[in-house]
């Protein structure tokens, strides 16, 4: 069968489950092929857009494009000594699958960012983090193929420049380079971090006094399932929005007036909930249709079935204005709208 196909619903491979039509598609699953269909592309004059899980991106029409659907796979560990191990993920794997295989492996660091959907090489693009944990924090480095040249660099921590839910690859970079493998360091001794309130809570209500990796995990995804609908029950793709981070005297401004949630930053910026902003402005459990927000999680976009992309991203601008109006606060989409 040809690598490029033609015409292919990209239902399953969108966790809002939107039935919206690839003109081409590729799933490759070896660097070779990878490099063929973006020749492909080249000779043709076709944009690719490269698919990862499908978690991270709001599909709002049919695309013009060839969908690259990455399914490069393995895990190797490079080096290890009594206290750490290098570990190489080829970017297709899918991120919660490795985090269960290191946390049975004995692999410490990754335990907090359980059940985080999408694969391995959205990791470091988004640097996603949960709980007090970011990838940048247990990153060693990456390769990625340089679209132009089809050449493969590989890119140390500062190179990637990480930020919250930002790197290199969402901003000067962006659309110039395909993530292949991504290399971490983990522990064998891991320093837990539980600081978390939901995650000290949900220990202690389990009564255990001295977590292992495997419990701190456990204790994530409990969380999140109870806060999080499952995509494959109701389409969602996480959180949508970033929470934002303001000017301390704009926090104190708004303290004044609401019981408002922050959490100070190095910089001397306070963080804001972006669910609370959001629930706050009484979009919480509405529904609009087929779309609408999630009754447990403000931050959550949910597709009941048969919704659009539109559909939700129209909904989306307008929750962002409605905060905007009420609080004076930008919230930015966390998700790719394409």
């Amino acid at each position: 069968m040809s690598l490029i196909q033609t015409d292919v619903s990209l239902k399953p491979y969108n966790t809002f489950g939107l039935d919206v039509v690839a003109q081409y598609f590729a799933e490759v699953t070896t660097e070779s092929e990878l490099k063929e269909a973006l020749e492909w592309a080249r000779e043709t004059g076709v944009e690719p857009y490269v698919l990862g899980g499908g978690s991270n991106i709001l599909l709002t029409q049919d695309v013009k494009t060839l969908v690259i659907k990455n399914a490069l796979k393995g895990v190797t560990v490079l080096e290890e000594s009594d206290t750490e191990v290098r570990v190489q993920v080829a970017s297709g794997e899918v991120w919660h699958a490795f985090v269960l295989h290191s946390i049975a492996q004995g692999w410490g660091g990754i335990e907090n960012l359980s059940l985080i959907p999408g694969t391995v090489g959205a990791a470091p693009m988004q640097n996603i983090g949960a709980y007090g944990v970011e990838i940048k924090d247990v990153f060693g480095s990456l390769t990625a193929l340089d679209r132009a040249h089809l050449e493969t660099r590989t890119f140390a921590a500062d190179e990637c420049q990480f930020g919250y839910r930002e790197s290199v690859f969402k901003k000067e970079l962006k659309g110039k380079y395909i993530i292949t493998s991504v290399t971490l360091v983990l522990s064998r001794n891991a320093q837990l971090n539980t600081s978390y309130g939901a995650i000290n809570e949900t220990l202690t209500e389990r009564g255990i006094a001295n977590p292992t990796i495997r419990d701190v995990s456990d204790a994530v995804i409990a969380i999140r399932q109870s806060k999080l609908p499952d995509p494959k029950v109701i389409g969602n793709s996480g959180s949508f929005f970033k929470n934002p981070v303001i000017a301390s005297a704009q926090y104190e401004q708004l303290k004044d007036h609401y019981e408002i949630p922050g959490y100070p930053q190095p910089d001397g910026q306070v963080k804001v909930p972006a669910g609370w902003l959001i629930e706050q402005a009484g979009w919480k459990g509405k529904r609009i249709g087929a779309i609408g927000v999630h009754d447990k999680q403000a931050l959550v976009l949910v597709n009941h079935g048969g919704g659009s992309g539109q559909a939700l991203y129209d909904l989306a601008m307008e929750i962002q204005a409605s905060v905007q109006s009420k609080f004076g606060i930008e919230i930015l989409p966390e998700v790719n709208v394409l």
